[in-house]
């Protein structure tokens, strides 16, 4: 089997699952414990603190660990809604964010919040302009993804954040789920408050999450209880996950900087070959090495159905999503294609390919030239581009 989904989720590191295998074993107490079990857990999850810190170059103090991308996002977003709603009731965001944001956003407009929803352009970037002139006195907070999920888009985000540092009381938060591990990801210098990341998107465990706070800033909790992670996230921590996540996070980013280059050649060979002898194929989002995230990019072949391509190309051995994983399931076209422009046709026909750590050369080609016998054969089958 080929596995080129890395976006949905990544296969866990064997180095990421012998640390986690040890935690599990061995040191089983909670970290909230005073005995010495559960100082022996809570000093493992300093270090992870302490490790994750580093590699994102903030202050451990500013990481509070999650559940996940999800989690993280609703509490960077409904958190900051709550914990200043008396600054005004305002919030930015763009029409390509994930549904964790996307929908969070819907939710806090039906209890009286004003949303603005930024356009993008065809390739599915905010205008930083259109960004800084849409703060008023009443926004409380943006949010922004880095790398979008469905097409690899790159947004500006450190330009962003530059335009937004004339808005002290306005928060900005960056989803960097699909970011992280990928592209360079630089949560101080480019003036985010607040930064969402998953471990399960860059080969650790699923059920991790980390969002990073900038120091100084308080968000009202979306759990309470027992006061951990500062009081930002109560509930038992999940040690041997917090483990996991900073280890791949360590990993994830000492070997993006290697194998970054070699995902935009595989990349561009990708797309060069299959624009010469695929016709009708639509390459959506910017794939420039510039505009573009290495691993990631997205196709589309009007008068074909992306369900009906993923599951052929899965009888070749090759795995592929349509859009989303959170949202694959669903029929409509997708949000984010459509917001850039594209047909219905165009965005029902479309398939996303993501690469991760452990994908090798080979592996791209082979999905290369199976994708070169099923779309003629179902365009075949669906009489597309006959004349």
């Amino acid at each position: 089997m080929i596995y080129l989904d890395n976006s949905a989720t990544t296969r866990m590191d064997p180095e990421v699952v012998q640390v986690m295998t040890d935690v599990m074993r061995n040191i089983y107490g909670n970290p909230s414990s005073l005995h010495g079990l559960g100082g022996k857990a809570e000093r493992l999850v300093t270090q992870a603190r302490q490790a994750l810190a580093r590699t994102l170059d903030v202050s451990p103090s500013s990481l509070v660990f999650t559940s996940g991308g999800t989690e993280s996002n609703n509490l960077a977003i409904k958190g900051a809604a709550l914990q200043f709603r008396n600054r005004g009731r305002h919030l930015i965001t763009t029409q390509v964010e994930h549904a964790s944001v996307y929908q969070v956003m819907k939710q806090l407009e039906q209890e009286g919040w004003n949303v603005t929803y930024l356009p993008v352009d065809s390739q599915g970037r905010v205008d930083p302009q259109a960004v800084e002139d849409a703060v008023t006195e009443e926004t409380v907070l943006v949010s922004i993804m880095h790398v979008n999920n469905e097409t690899g888009t790159i947004q500006p985000i450190r330009q962003i954040g530059e335009r937004l540092r004339r808005f002290p009381k306005v928060l900005f938060h960056v989803d960097a789920v699909q970011a992280f591990g990928k592209v360079e990801v630089r949560p101080r210098q480019w003036g985010i408050d607040l930064m969402t990341l998953s471990a399960h998107k860059f080969h650790g465990p699923k059920g991790a999450g980390v969002l990073v706070i900038r120091e100084g800033i308080r968000l009202t909790p979306l759990l309470v209880g027992g006061g951990q992670e500062e009081g930002f996230r109560s509930g038992t921590q999940n040690v041997p996950g917090i483990v996991g996540l900073a280890k791949a996070a360590v990993l994830a980013d000492q070997r993006r900087r290697e194998i970054g280059p070699r995902w935009a050649e595989w990349k561009e060979a990708w797309l060069k070959h299959a624009s010469e002898t695929l016709p009708g194929m639509r390459v959506n989002g910017d794939v420039s090495r510039e505009g573009g995230a290495p691993h990631l990019f997205s196709l589309s072949f009007p008068g074909l159905k992306s369900e009906v391509i993923v599951h052929a190309l899965e009888e070749e051995g090759v795995i592929v999503s349509s859009k989303s994983a959170c949202s694959s399931k669903g029929e409509k076209p997708s949000r984010i294609l459509k917001a850039m422009g594209l047909r219905d046709e165009e965005a029902i026909g479309s398939i996303r390919v993501s690469m991760g750590l452990m994908t090798v050369k080979n592996e791209t080609e082979r999905a290369l030239e199976a994708l070169k016998r099923v779309i003629p054969r179902l365009q075949r089958v669906m009489k597309v581009h006959e004349s």
